[in-house]
């Protein structure tokens, strides 16, 4: 299945975590306007945003993850699969 790409919330830099919760660190900081793939999604720590109260979060790439909050993914589901 093809990745989808999906813009982050105009006006923010979302920190890009390791795991699925803001306990995790830090890994980096996406630039404003940023536009990220969603390779797989898991459940995490619920987090409040632009886009409403999930605890959905999306893996961009191994071992990073952003809260599906700031993501403008159309959707407050899964949109990708299941992160194993």
């Amino acid at each position: 299945m093809a990745v989808k790409y999906y813009p982050v919330a105009p006006g923010y830099r979302v920190n890009v975590r390791s795991g699925p919760s803001t306990q995790h660190p830090v890994v980096r900081v996406l630039s404003e306007g940023a536009t990220v793939p969603v390779h797989c999604q898991k459940p995490g720590e619920w987090v409040t945003g632009p886009y409403g109260t999930t605890r959905l979060w999306d893996s961009i790439a191994p071992g990073q993850y952003v809260s599906d909050a700031y993501v403008r993914t159309g959707s407050d589901d899964y949109v990708a699969p299941r992160c194993a």
